[in-house]
């Protein structure tokens, strides 16, 4: 607990907060009812999603089991079907038909039901509309996948290449007695047209908030959906489908690939692998916390109006000299106004805090400058380090300016920190660090990137010329006395802003892969990363 003690006012004594205590414990109260009110209204909302991810939750997993039960079901008939038709060959089109229409409607599990041959013609089929497809050959990639397997299976949604319907196929394999595979029975599942699907769970009223579902397969694509126009889109993008496809149930709160925000309850179907999702709108909860802030706001606003112009009176007094500093700093550290005067303010610790402000200032201005420069500049070799050669590349970005970036390093720098020690590594470094200096432009930039890695900037430099130059610096380095006494050689990998890439941190990426494959191919050379991803020619260079 603060204890505030009145202070004594002395002429030309600056004005103590004491004086204004009695205002700040209105405001207090103020600030705790505005408390209440928000952690209120946080509360509430949580619980209000709580419950109705809650609820979703257990409505998709009770339509999980539901449409497993359902599936396995299906699976079963397929087998019941495949005891009747083993014999198929036996029988006429004509005859199998008959109990393909019999078994499609006692079931009404599938909206077609066909036999097809292991040479993959289609030897009955149901309904009647499908009895011209008997004798054609299934061209699908699903039907050819069915046959290579010679197992039960269920597809992904396709659509068919001579119906052009959204299906989902489930098939059962036939066999003789003796094990010979025969072909297989599959039934469809017209996605887009009254189906099992929609007759069992399409009717299902979730609540009367504008809450649905959807059912989704394994790899994201609408299955089931009230609006029968999305039915077949692929919308692995949405965070739930997502958590599906990876096999996990669950509940969040979620944006949609459509950007509205959802309370989401989801379960995998077991025997499918196919997954429901039962969403809440948030508009939904936001309505209801609409009307709770309603009704509490009735009692709260006249008070909060008299305690806010309260505030506002308080709070004007209060904050004018801190306001006034505050922007005298927002200025300073922009730049403007390092010459201004601390004003001489009326409240007394403001007054106190003004002047040591000031004296700050003229600290910081003192060290502003060389911090700034020690912070772009690598301590061994005085090049620009990776934080300067960033923003230079990012100001050219800005500037639109053309330039190539070179990255290098000393080829098997290890053995020299090694054989020589890490001071003979530093000063092979500072060696380096001077040839790149005396082989560049002075609008050109030398950095340190890190270690034995070095990048040059070449402003207004196309590849061309770039690689003239990173040859120069290469040879240069080769041929050159340097501290160790023996040859050393450089591999550097070129890349063009910004006819390559208009990102730094690409451009970056794209020199170093190409320095990479100059590793790769032996060091000592000069490799220039190439947009198709194929590294060019370094003759065709230099033509």
């Amino acid at each position: 607990m603060v204890i505030f003690h009145d202070i004594q006012l002395k002429p030309k004594q600056k004005v103590s907060v004491t004086m204004l205590v009695i205002g700040l414990v209105c405001l207090t109260i103020f600030i705790t009812a505005t408390i209440l009110l928000i952690l209120s209204f946080h509360f509430k909302k949580q619980s209000l999603i709580d419950t109705a991810l809650s609820l979703n939750s257990s409505n998709s997993k009770k339509m999980s089991l539901s449409m497993d039960r359902l599936f396995t079901s299906m699976r079963e008939s397929l087998k019941y079907s495949v005891e009747i038709l083993h014999n198929y060959p036996d029988m006429t089109s004509q005859e199998a038909y008959g109990k393909l229409e019999l078994l499609r409607k006692s079931s009404h599990f599938f909206n077609s039901i066909a036999i097809v041959k292991e040479t993959g013609q289609i030897h009955a089929a149901s309904p009647a509309s499908l009895s011209g497809l008997e004798g054609t050959v299934v061209a699908s990639e699903v039907a050819k996948e069915t046959l290579r397997l010679k197992a039960p299976y269920l597809s992904k949604p396709y659509l068919t290449p001579t119906t052009k319907r959204m299906i989902v196929s489930m098939s059962e394999p036939i066999f003789d007695k003796q094990g010979t595979y025969l072909g297989y029975i599959v039934g469809t599942i017209y996605l887009q047209e009254p189906n099992v699907i929609s007759q069992v769970f399409g009717s299902t009223s979730i609540d009367e908030n504008g809450s649905y579902y959807y059912v989704v397969s394994s790899e994201g694509h609408l299955l089931y959906h009230p609006d029968i126009k999305r039915v077949g889109e692929n919308v692995i993008e949405n965070p739930v489908v997502n958590e599906l496809t990876q096999g996990h149930s669950g509940k969040r709160q979620v944006v949609n690939s459509r950007g509205i925000v959802q309370l989401a309850g989801y379960s995998i179907v077991p025997s499918t692998g196919w997954g429901i999702v039962v969403v809440s709108p948030g508009q939904a909860v936001d309505n209801l916390l609409h009307q709770f802030i309603q009704g509490i706001l009735v009692y709260f606003v006249p008070a909060i109006l008299l305690l806010l112009i309260i505030a506002i009176w308080l709070s004007r007094r209060l904050a004018q000299p801190f306001v006034a500093l505050a922007r005298l700093i927002s200025h300073y550290e922009q730049g403007q106004s390092r010459d201004a005067e601390v004003s001489s303010y009326w409240n007394r610790e403001a007054d106190l805090l003004a002047k040591t402000i000031g004296r700050f200032l003229k600290h910081i201005e003192e060290h502003t400058d060389q911090l700034s420069r020690e912070a772009m500049i690598d301590p061994l070799t005085g090049l620009v380090n990776r934080r300067g050669m960033e923003k230079i590349m990012n100001q050219w970005m800005l500037e639109t300016e053309e330039y190539t970036l070179l990255i290098m390093d000393i080829d098997r720098f290890k053995t020299i920190n090694d054989t020589y020690g890490h001071p003979t590594g530093d000063v092979m470094l500072n060696h380096l660090a001077r040839l790149l200096q005396r082989n560049v432009l002075d609008e050109d930039v030398c950095c340190r990137y890190g270690g034995e890695e070095f990048v040059v900037l070449l402003k207004r430099t196309p590849l061309s010329e770039a690689y003239a130059t990173s040859e120069r610096i290469r040879c240069a380095f080769e041929t050159d006395e340097n501290p160790i006494g023996r040859t050393c050689t450089l591999s550097i990998g070129l890349a063009h802003y910004p006819t390559q890439t208009n990102e730094p941190a690409e451009l970056l990426s794209f020199a170093d892969q190409a320095l990479y494959e100059a590793k790769r191919n032996g060091r000592n050379q000069s490799v220039v990363y190439n947009e198709d991803k194929k590294l060019l020619d370094n003759q065709q260079m230099l033509l």
